[in-house]
Protein backbone atom coordinates (compact mmCIF):
# COMPACT_ATOMS: atom_id res chain seq x y z
CA UNK A 1 0.00 0.00 0.00
CA UNK A 2 3.09 2.34 0.53
CA UNK A 3 4.43 1.60 -3.01
CA UNK A 4 0.94 2.78 -4.38
CA UNK A 5 0.89 6.04 -2.33
CA UNK A 6 4.05 6.83 -3.50
CA UNK A 7 3.82 5.82 -7.19
CA UNK A 8 0.34 8.44 -6.83
CA UNK A 9 2.36 10.91 -5.36
CA UNK A 10 5.40 10.81 -8.14
CA UNK A 11 2.95 10.29 -10.82
CA UNK A 12 0.98 13.65 -9.57
CA UNK A 13 4.03 15.82 -8.59
CA UNK A 14 5.51 15.92 -12.00
CA UNK A 15 2.50 16.95 -14.20
CA UNK A 16 1.72 20.00 -11.37
CA UNK A 17 4.95 20.95 -11.40
CA UNK A 18 5.17 21.26 -14.81
CA UNK A 19 1.59 22.70 -15.46
CA UNK A 20 1.91 24.97 -12.70
CA UNK A 21 5.03 26.71 -14.40
CA UNK A 22 3.42 26.45 -18.15
CA UNK A 23 0.05 28.86 -16.50
CA UNK A 24 2.41 31.17 -14.47
CA UNK A 25 4.72 31.30 -18.12
CA UNK A 26 1.60 31.91 -20.63
CA UNK A 27 0.19 34.59 -17.37
CA UNK A 28 3.52 36.37 -17.44
CA UNK A 29 3.89 36.54 -21.46
CA UNK A 30 0.21 38.53 -20.76
CA UNK A 31 1.36 40.69 -18.53
CA UNK A 32 4.29 41.43 -21.04
CA UNK A 33 2.27 41.62 -23.95
CA UNK A 34 0.23 44.25 -21.62
CA UNK A 35 2.79 46.77 -20.99
CA UNK A 36 5.09 46.05 -23.27
CA UNK A 37 5.41 49.80 -24.62
CA UNK A 38 5.89 50.90 -21.00
CA UNK A 39 9.51 48.29 -21.02
CA UNK A 40 11.04 48.99 -24.14
CA UNK A 41 13.50 51.82 -25.47
CA UNK A 42 13.95 52.95 -21.55
CA UNK A 43 17.29 51.73 -20.86
CA UNK A 44 16.16 49.26 -17.85
CA UNK A 45 18.68 47.16 -16.44
CA UNK A 46 18.47 43.45 -16.88
CA UNK A 47 17.98 42.77 -13.52
CA UNK A 48 15.59 45.58 -12.75
CA UNK A 49 13.19 43.62 -15.86
CA UNK A 50 14.27 40.22 -14.04
CA UNK A 51 12.81 41.49 -10.78
CA UNK A 52 9.73 43.26 -12.18
CA UNK A 53 8.69 39.44 -13.96
CA UNK A 54 10.05 37.67 -10.50
CA UNK A 55 7.11 40.31 -8.53
CA UNK A 56 4.56 39.72 -11.62
CA UNK A 57 5.03 35.78 -11.24
CA UNK A 58 4.17 35.71 -8.05
CA UNK A 59 1.17 38.01 -7.98
CA UNK A 60 -0.17 35.49 -10.79
CA UNK A 61 0.07 32.54 -8.46
CA UNK A 62 -3.75 32.71 -7.23
CA UNK A 63 -4.57 32.29 -10.99
CA UNK A 64 -2.02 29.56 -12.06
CA UNK A 65 -2.45 27.79 -9.21
CA UNK A 66 -6.08 26.14 -9.12
CA UNK A 67 -5.69 25.94 -12.82
CA UNK A 68 -2.30 23.68 -12.52
CA UNK A 69 -4.31 21.35 -9.88
CA UNK A 70 -7.40 21.12 -12.22
CA UNK A 71 -5.13 20.29 -15.40
CA UNK A 72 -2.36 17.57 -13.24
CA UNK A 73 -5.01 16.03 -11.86
CA UNK A 74 -6.99 14.83 -14.56
CA UNK A 75 -3.67 14.11 -16.67
CA UNK A 76 -2.49 11.87 -13.94
CA UNK A 77 -6.12 10.10 -13.58
CA UNK A 78 -6.41 10.33 -17.41
CA UNK A 79 -3.13 9.05 -17.85
CA UNK A 80 -4.05 5.75 -15.24
CA UNK A 81 -7.73 5.52 -16.85
CA UNK A 82 -5.52 5.15 -19.97
CA UNK A 83 -3.10 2.66 -19.39
CA UNK A 84 -5.71 0.61 -17.69
CA UNK A 85 -3.86 1.34 -13.78
CA UNK A 86 -7.21 2.16 -12.02
CA UNK A 87 -8.78 -0.89 -13.40
CA UNK A 88 -5.61 -3.00 -12.29
CA UNK A 89 -6.43 -0.97 -9.02
CA UNK A 90 -9.65 -2.04 -8.71
CA UNK A 91 -9.35 -5.38 -9.37
CA UNK A 92 -6.43 -5.82 -6.92
CA UNK A 93 -9.31 -4.60 -4.03
CA UNK A 94 -8.18 -1.11 -4.42
CA UNK A 95 -11.06 1.36 -4.24
CA UNK A 96 -10.81 5.09 -6.09
CA UNK A 97 -11.25 6.69 -2.86
CA UNK A 98 -8.09 4.80 -1.57
CA UNK A 99 -5.92 5.38 -4.39
CA UNK A 100 -7.06 9.70 -4.07
CA UNK A 101 -6.28 9.51 -0.28
CA UNK A 102 -2.81 10.76 -0.88
CA UNK A 103 -3.58 13.10 -3.19
CA UNK A 104 -6.35 14.16 -1.29
CA UNK A 105 -3.80 14.84 1.72
CA UNK A 106 -1.29 16.89 -0.45
CA UNK A 107 -4.09 18.88 -1.88
CA UNK A 108 -5.00 19.65 1.64
CA UNK A 109 -1.49 21.00 2.12
CA UNK A 110 -1.36 23.05 -0.98
CA UNK A 111 -4.58 24.62 0.00
CA UNK A 112 -3.11 25.61 3.66
CA UNK A 113 0.56 26.90 1.51
CA UNK A 114 -2.06 28.64 -0.76
CA UNK A 115 -4.07 30.61 2.32
CA UNK A 116 -0.24 31.29 3.63
CA UNK A 117 0.94 32.55 0.70
CA UNK A 118 -2.21 34.68 -0.04
CA UNK A 119 -1.78 35.82 3.31
CA UNK A 120 1.67 36.82 4.24
CA UNK A 121 3.37 36.39 0.46
CA UNK A 122 1.02 38.02 -2.06
CA UNK A 123 0.48 41.32 0.01
CA UNK A 124 4.40 41.82 -0.22
CA UNK A 125 4.71 40.86 -3.67
CA UNK A 126 2.14 42.98 -4.63
CA UNK A 127 3.86 46.02 -3.14
CA UNK A 128 6.86 45.14 -4.94
CA UNK A 129 5.73 44.97 -7.95
CA UNK A 130 3.09 47.78 -7.36
CA UNK A 131 5.60 50.40 -6.50
CA UNK A 132 8.39 48.63 -8.85
CA UNK A 133 5.95 49.43 -12.44
CA UNK A 134 4.95 52.26 -11.20
CA UNK A 135 8.58 53.57 -11.14
CA UNK A 136 9.03 52.27 -14.39
CA UNK A 137 6.65 53.21 -16.06
CA UNK A 138 7.47 56.89 -15.10
CA UNK A 139 10.79 56.54 -16.36
CA UNK A 140 11.81 58.28 -19.48
CA UNK A 141 12.90 56.85 -22.66
CA UNK A 142 16.24 56.21 -22.70
CA UNK A 143 18.06 58.67 -24.68
CA UNK A 144 18.38 58.59 -28.90
CA UNK A 145 19.34 61.11 -31.17
CA UNK A 146 17.55 60.14 -34.57
CA UNK A 147 19.10 61.87 -37.66
CA UNK A 148 16.38 65.03 -38.99
CA UNK A 149 14.40 64.86 -35.73
CA UNK A 150 13.99 67.37 -32.98
CA UNK A 151 14.73 65.48 -29.71
CA UNK A 152 13.40 67.30 -26.35
CA UNK A 153 14.45 64.38 -23.93
CA UNK A 154 16.89 66.78 -22.14
CA UNK A 155 14.67 68.66 -20.08
CA UNK A 156 15.57 72.62 -21.03
CA UNK A 157 17.17 71.49 -24.50
CA UNK A 158 16.22 70.64 -28.05
CA UNK A 159 18.58 68.60 -30.16
CA UNK A 160 18.74 68.37 -33.85
CA UNK A 161 21.09 66.25 -35.70
CA UNK A 162 20.90 66.48 -39.87
CA UNK A 163 22.68 63.48 -40.08
CA UNK A 164 24.29 60.37 -38.08
CA UNK A 165 27.12 58.03 -39.45
CA UNK A 166 27.11 54.38 -39.58
CA UNK A 167 29.01 54.38 -35.98
CA UNK A 168 26.64 55.91 -33.94
CA UNK A 169 28.48 58.45 -32.36
CA UNK A 170 29.08 60.92 -34.98
CA UNK A 171 26.62 63.82 -36.11
CA UNK A 172 26.77 66.40 -38.79
CA UNK A 173 24.24 69.75 -38.88
CA UNK A 174 23.97 69.80 -35.42
CA UNK A 175 21.62 72.42 -33.95
CA UNK A 176 21.03 72.68 -29.68
CA UNK A 177 18.68 75.22 -28.81
CA UNK A 178 18.97 75.98 -24.84
CA UNK A 179 15.66 76.93 -23.13
CA UNK A 180 16.84 76.21 -19.59
CA UNK A 181 16.34 79.96 -18.83
CA UNK A 182 12.53 79.41 -19.65
CA UNK A 183 12.79 82.54 -22.47
CA UNK A 184 12.20 81.01 -25.74
CA UNK A 185 14.70 80.38 -28.23
CA UNK A 186 17.34 83.10 -27.33
CA UNK A 187 20.20 80.74 -26.80
CA UNK A 188 21.18 78.69 -30.11
CA UNK A 189 23.80 76.61 -30.80
CA UNK A 190 25.47 75.40 -34.33
CA UNK A 191 27.93 73.20 -35.40
CA UNK A 192 29.40 71.39 -38.78
CA UNK A 193 29.87 68.21 -36.74
CA UNK A 194 29.60 66.86 -33.48
CA UNK A 195 30.54 64.08 -31.57
CA UNK A 196 28.41 61.87 -28.82
CA UNK A 197 30.17 60.00 -25.88
CA UNK A 198 28.95 58.79 -22.91
CA UNK A 199 30.88 58.93 -19.70
CA UNK A 200 32.41 55.59 -18.14
CA UNK A 201 29.59 55.89 -15.57
CA UNK A 202 26.91 56.41 -17.57
CA UNK A 203 25.59 59.50 -15.67
CA UNK A 204 26.35 61.72 -18.18
CA UNK A 205 26.53 62.51 -21.96
CA UNK A 206 29.48 64.63 -23.62
CA UNK A 207 28.95 66.70 -26.84
CA UNK A 208 31.66 67.49 -28.79
CA UNK A 209 31.37 69.92 -31.11
CA UNK A 210 33.66 71.50 -34.00
CA UNK A 211 33.30 74.62 -36.41
CA UNK A 212 30.13 76.06 -34.88
CA UNK A 213 28.63 79.47 -33.53
CA UNK A 214 26.83 80.39 -30.39
CA UNK A 215 23.95 82.68 -30.59
CA UNK A 216 22.40 84.60 -27.77
CA UNK A 217 19.44 87.06 -27.53
CA UNK A 218 20.56 89.67 -24.96
CA UNK A 219 17.37 90.59 -23.25
CA UNK A 220 18.77 92.16 -20.36
CA UNK A 221 19.62 96.01 -21.81
CA UNK A 222 16.81 98.28 -22.06
CA UNK A 223 14.33 98.61 -25.03
CA UNK A 224 15.89 94.86 -26.56
CA UNK A 225 12.68 94.57 -27.80
CA UNK A 226 13.37 97.26 -30.08
CA UNK A 227 16.78 97.04 -30.96
CA UNK A 228 17.24 93.19 -30.57
CA UNK A 229 20.71 92.92 -29.26
CA UNK A 230 22.41 89.62 -29.43
CA UNK A 231 25.58 87.73 -29.22
CA UNK A 232 27.67 85.36 -31.50
CA UNK A 233 30.35 83.56 -30.81
CA UNK A 234 32.63 81.33 -33.48
CA UNK A 235 34.40 78.19 -32.46
CA UNK A 236 36.47 75.78 -33.88
CA UNK A 237 35.72 73.15 -30.38
CA UNK A 238 33.05 73.01 -28.00
CA UNK A 239 32.29 70.56 -25.54
CA UNK A 240 29.01 70.20 -23.74
CA UNK A 241 27.84 67.80 -21.05
CA UNK A 242 24.63 67.19 -20.40
CA UNK A 243 23.32 65.52 -16.92
CA UNK A 244 21.93 61.96 -17.49
CA UNK A 245 20.31 61.64 -14.20
CA UNK A 246 16.81 62.30 -15.06
CA UNK A 247 17.06 58.91 -16.94
CA UNK A 248 17.87 56.98 -14.34
CA UNK A 249 15.19 54.95 -12.66
CA UNK A 250 14.37 56.89 -8.95
CA UNK A 251 12.57 54.39 -6.75
CA UNK A 252 9.53 55.82 -5.15
CA UNK A 253 9.43 55.10 -1.26
CA UNK A 254 6.98 52.19 -0.76
CA UNK A 255 5.29 53.43 1.89
CA UNK A 256 3.23 55.82 -0.34
CA UNK A 257 1.43 51.91 -1.67
CA UNK A 258 1.81 50.30 1.75
CA UNK A 259 -1.99 51.30 2.95
CA UNK A 260 -3.79 49.65 -0.73
CA UNK A 261 -6.34 46.94 0.01
CA UNK A 262 -4.23 44.57 -2.33
CA UNK A 263 -0.73 44.81 0.04
CA UNK A 264 -2.28 43.49 3.53
CA UNK A 265 -2.57 40.18 5.22
CA UNK A 266 -5.72 39.58 6.70
CA UNK A 267 -5.35 41.28 10.17
CA UNK A 268 -3.95 44.00 8.54
CA UNK A 269 -7.58 44.13 6.31
CA UNK A 270 -9.28 43.56 9.58
CA UNK A 271 -8.02 46.80 11.38
CA UNK A 272 -8.40 49.08 7.94
CA UNK A 273 -12.05 47.67 7.75
CA UNK A 274 -12.46 48.52 11.44
CA UNK A 275 -10.78 52.13 10.96
CA UNK A 276 -12.23 52.88 8.10
CA UNK A 277 -15.86 51.64 9.49
CA UNK A 278 -15.72 54.11 12.34
CA UNK A 279 -14.12 56.51 10.86
CA UNK A 280 -17.12 56.50 8.51
CA UNK A 281 -19.72 56.57 11.26
CA UNK A 282 -17.95 59.83 13.20
CA UNK A 283 -18.10 61.94 10.06
CA UNK A 284 -21.62 61.17 9.28
CA UNK A 285 -22.63 62.21 13.29
CA UNK A 286 -20.62 64.77 12.10
CA UNK A 287 -22.46 65.87 9.47
CA UNK A 288 -26.19 65.74 11.48
CA UNK A 289 -24.78 67.29 14.35
CA UNK A 290 -23.16 70.22 11.76
CA UNK A 291 -25.54 70.25 9.25
CA UNK A 292 -29.08 69.15 10.14
CA UNK A 293 -29.56 70.23 14.20
CA UNK A 294 -27.37 73.37 13.88
CA UNK A 295 -28.74 74.34 10.66
CA UNK A 296 -32.50 73.85 11.59
CA UNK A 297 -32.65 74.13 15.28
CA UNK A 298 -33.64 77.84 15.02
CA UNK A 299 -37.10 76.35 14.87
CA UNK A 300 -37.75 75.14 18.27
CA UNK A 301 -36.19 78.42 19.22
CA UNK A 302 -39.30 80.27 16.88
CA UNK A 303 -42.81 81.43 19.11
CA UNK A 304 -45.39 79.14 18.12
CA UNK A 305 -47.63 81.92 16.86
CA UNK A 306 -45.53 82.79 14.53
CA UNK A 307 -43.83 78.92 13.29
CA UNK A 308 -46.92 78.58 11.48
CA UNK A 309 -45.60 81.30 8.71
CA UNK A 310 -41.40 80.18 9.01
CA UNK A 311 -43.12 76.82 8.18
CA UNK A 312 -44.69 78.28 5.21
CA UNK A 313 -41.32 79.46 3.69
CA UNK A 314 -41.51 76.47 1.00
CA UNK A 315 -44.11 78.16 -0.69
CA UNK A 316 -42.16 80.79 -1.57
CA UNK A 317 -40.87 79.72 -4.96
CA UNK A 318 -44.82 79.78 -6.40
CA UNK A 319 -45.15 83.17 -5.61
CA UNK A 320 -42.48 84.57 -4.26
CA UNK A 321 -42.76 87.97 -4.07
CA UNK A 322 -46.23 88.41 -3.25
CA UNK A 323 -45.40 86.35 -0.06
CA UNK A 324 -47.12 88.19 2.92
CA UNK A 325 -43.70 88.14 5.33
CA UNK A 326 -41.96 90.24 2.33
CA UNK A 327 -44.73 92.94 2.07
CA UNK A 328 -43.13 94.99 4.46
CA UNK A 329 -39.95 95.26 2.05
CA UNK A 330 -39.21 97.09 -0.84
CA UNK A 331 -38.90 95.67 -3.92
CA UNK A 332 -34.87 96.05 -4.43
CA UNK A 333 -34.87 94.55 -0.53
CA UNK A 334 -37.07 91.39 -1.69
CA UNK A 335 -34.87 90.36 -4.75
CA UNK A 336 -32.19 90.82 -2.10
CA UNK A 337 -33.65 88.32 0.27
CA UNK A 338 -34.87 86.08 -2.24
CA UNK A 339 -31.40 85.91 -4.18
CA UNK A 340 -30.01 85.20 -0.32
CA UNK A 341 -32.47 82.59 0.32
CA UNK A 342 -31.40 80.45 -3.20
CA UNK A 343 -27.66 80.96 -2.46
CA UNK A 344 -28.09 79.30 1.02
CA UNK A 345 -30.36 76.83 0.03
CA UNK A 346 -28.03 75.91 -3.53
CA UNK A 347 -25.29 75.98 -0.63
CA UNK A 348 -27.00 73.55 1.54
CA UNK A 349 -28.00 71.12 -1.41
CA UNK A 350 -23.63 70.94 -2.11
CA UNK A 351 -23.43 70.09 1.29
CA UNK A 352 -25.76 67.39 1.23
CA UNK A 353 -24.41 66.34 -2.21
CA UNK A 354 -20.45 66.57 -0.98
CA UNK A 355 -21.27 64.47 2.05
CA UNK A 356 -23.39 61.69 0.18
CA UNK A 357 -20.59 60.92 -2.35
CA UNK A 358 -17.60 60.98 1.16
CA UNK A 359 -20.01 58.60 2.79
CA UNK A 360 -20.49 56.21 -0.91
CA UNK A 361 -16.33 56.70 -1.25
CA UNK A 362 -15.82 55.54 2.25
CA UNK A 363 -18.33 52.22 1.76
CA UNK A 364 -16.87 51.30 -1.81
CA UNK A 365 -13.35 51.48 -0.20
CA UNK A 366 -14.86 49.28 3.32
CA UNK A 367 -16.26 47.35 0.34
CA UNK A 368 -12.95 46.44 -1.42
CA UNK A 369 -10.99 45.74 1.54
CA UNK A 370 -13.77 42.68 2.57
CA UNK A 371 -13.33 41.55 -1.06
CA UNK A 372 -9.96 40.85 -0.69
CA UNK A 373 -10.23 39.55 2.75
CA UNK A 374 -12.89 37.13 1.27
CA UNK A 375 -10.42 36.34 -1.85
CA UNK A 376 -7.50 35.21 0.70
CA UNK A 377 -9.61 32.18 1.87
CA UNK A 378 -11.49 31.39 -1.80
CA UNK A 379 -8.36 31.11 -3.12
CA UNK A 380 -7.16 28.25 -0.47
CA UNK A 381 -10.80 26.49 -1.09
CA UNK A 382 -10.38 26.37 -4.70
CA UNK A 383 -7.65 24.51 -4.65
CA UNK A 384 -9.44 21.88 -2.95
CA UNK A 385 -12.40 21.95 -5.13
CA UNK A 386 -10.78 22.00 -8.29
CA UNK A 387 -8.90 18.29 -6.90
CA UNK A 388 -12.15 17.05 -6.69
CA UNK A 389 -13.63 18.18 -9.84
CA UNK A 390 -10.08 17.07 -11.53
CA UNK A 391 -9.25 13.59 -10.20
CA UNK A 392 -13.03 12.31 -10.83
CA UNK A 393 -12.84 13.77 -14.45
CA UNK A 394 -9.80 11.58 -15.39
CA UNK A 395 -10.42 9.00 -14.15
CA UNK A 396 -14.15 9.33 -15.93
CA UNK A 397 -12.92 10.02 -19.14
CA UNK A 398 -9.65 7.90 -19.23
CA UNK A 399 -7.81 10.07 -21.25
CA UNK A 400 -4.26 11.83 -20.62
CA UNK A 401 -1.46 14.00 -22.10
CA UNK A 402 -2.10 17.43 -23.31
CA UNK A 403 -5.03 17.39 -25.39
CA UNK A 404 -8.83 17.05 -24.20
CA UNK A 405 -7.33 17.29 -20.30
CA UNK A 406 -6.30 20.69 -21.52
CA UNK A 407 -9.83 21.33 -23.30
CA UNK A 408 -12.07 20.44 -20.27
CA UNK A 409 -9.53 22.17 -17.36
CA UNK A 410 -9.89 25.52 -19.57
CA UNK A 411 -13.84 25.32 -19.87
CA UNK A 412 -14.08 24.54 -16.31
CA UNK A 413 -11.49 27.01 -15.13
CA UNK A 414 -12.72 30.03 -17.27
CA UNK A 415 -16.50 29.35 -15.99
CA UNK A 416 -14.83 29.70 -12.46
CA UNK A 417 -12.60 32.88 -13.18
CA UNK A 418 -15.87 34.50 -15.53
CA UNK A 419 -18.58 33.91 -12.62
CA UNK A 420 -15.47 34.86 -9.96
CA UNK A 421 -14.81 38.04 -11.80
CA UNK A 422 -18.36 38.92 -12.43
CA UNK A 423 -19.49 38.24 -8.64
CA UNK A 424 -17.04 40.36 -7.48
CA UNK A 425 -17.50 43.68 -9.44
CA UNK A 426 -20.51 43.40 -8.65
CA UNK A 427 -20.44 43.32 -4.72
CA UNK A 428 -17.49 46.17 -5.05
CA UNK A 429 -20.36 48.30 -7.10
CA UNK A 430 -22.67 47.09 -4.43
CA UNK A 431 -25.00 45.35 -6.34
CA UNK A 432 -24.62 42.25 -4.68
CA UNK A 433 -24.05 41.35 -1.48
CA UNK A 434 -20.21 40.89 -0.09
CA UNK A 435 -20.26 37.62 0.84
CA UNK A 436 -22.81 36.30 -1.97
CA UNK A 437 -20.84 38.24 -4.67
CA UNK A 438 -17.21 36.95 -3.40
CA UNK A 439 -18.24 33.27 -3.23
CA UNK A 440 -20.42 32.90 -6.08
CA UNK A 441 -18.03 31.20 -8.41
CA UNK A 442 -17.03 28.56 -5.06
CA UNK A 443 -20.89 28.04 -5.12
CA UNK A 444 -21.43 27.23 -8.90
CA UNK A 445 -18.02 24.67 -9.16
CA UNK A 446 -18.54 22.92 -5.43
CA UNK A 447 -21.82 20.68 -6.57
CA UNK A 448 -19.92 19.98 -9.93
CA UNK A 449 -16.87 18.80 -7.67
CA UNK A 450 -19.38 16.68 -5.49
CA UNK A 451 -21.43 15.19 -8.49
CA UNK A 452 -18.37 13.71 -10.06
CA UNK A 453 -16.23 12.72 -7.08
CA UNK A 454 -19.93 10.87 -6.46
CA UNK A 455 -20.08 9.26 -10.21
CA UNK A 456 -16.24 8.41 -9.85
CA UNK A 457 -16.35 6.68 -6.45
CA UNK A 458 -19.39 4.88 -7.29
CA UNK A 459 -18.31 3.50 -11.28
CA UNK A 460 -21.43 5.07 -12.24
CA UNK A 461 -21.67 5.33 -16.15
CA UNK A 462 -21.26 8.89 -16.37
CA UNK A 463 -19.80 8.68 -20.45
CA UNK A 464 -21.89 5.55 -21.00
CA UNK A 465 -24.04 6.38 -24.49
CA UNK A 466 -26.05 2.47 -23.55
CA UNK A 467 -26.32 4.31 -19.98
CA UNK A 468 -27.69 7.58 -21.45
CA UNK A 469 -30.18 6.28 -23.90
CA UNK A 470 -31.67 3.90 -20.84
CA UNK A 471 -31.90 6.84 -18.60
CA UNK A 472 -34.32 8.87 -21.98
CA UNK A 473 -36.21 5.63 -22.37
CA UNK A 474 -38.12 6.49 -18.79
CA UNK A 475 -39.91 9.36 -21.14
CA UNK A 476 -41.18 7.60 -23.57
CA UNK A 477 -45.08 8.50 -22.67
CA UNK A 478 -43.72 11.70 -23.83
CA UNK A 479 -43.29 10.82 -27.72
CA UNK A 480 -46.85 11.22 -28.54
CA UNK A 481 -46.84 14.96 -27.12
CA UNK A 482 -43.48 15.64 -28.73
CA UNK A 483 -44.87 13.93 -32.23
CA UNK A 484 -47.85 16.32 -31.52
CA UNK A 485 -45.36 19.63 -31.69
CA UNK A 486 -43.37 18.36 -34.43
CA UNK A 487 -46.55 18.16 -36.45
CA UNK A 488 -48.04 21.60 -35.72
CA UNK A 489 -44.44 23.05 -35.97
CA UNK A 490 -44.46 21.65 -40.09
CA UNK A 491 -48.11 22.41 -40.52
CA UNK A 492 -47.21 26.00 -39.20
CA UNK A 493 -43.99 25.99 -41.41
CA UNK A 494 -45.67 24.73 -44.71
CA UNK A 495 -48.34 27.17 -44.48
CA UNK A 496 -45.73 29.83 -44.26
CA UNK A 497 -43.89 29.21 -47.19
CA UNK A 498 -46.89 28.86 -49.15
Amino acid sequence: MKKLQIYMLKSYLGPFVFTFFVSLFILLLQFLWKYIDDLVGKGLEWYIIGKLMFYASSTFVPLALPLAILLSSIMTFGNMGEHYELVAMKSAGISLRKAMKPLVILSVFISLSALFFSNYVLPVANLKFGSLLYDVRQQKLAFNLNEGIFYNGLDGFVIRAGEKDKDNKTIYDVKIYNHSDRSGNIKVTTARKGIIEMTPNKRKIVFTLFNGSSYADDIRSSGYRRTRPFEITHFEKQVLTFNLDQFQLNRTNEDLFRSHYSMLNIQQLNYSIDSISRERIKRNNKYKEDFITKKFNYLSKIDSSNRKDYMQLDSIAVDSLKYPLLDNFELDAKIDVMSRALRIARDAKDKVLFYKKESESRQLNITKHEVVWHQKFKLSLACLIFFFIGAPLGAIIRKGGLGLPVVVSVIFFVLYHVVSMTGEKAAKAGEWDIVFGSWLSTAVILPIGLFLTYKATTDAPLLDSESWKRFFERFKWLNPVISWFKARFVKISVKTKN
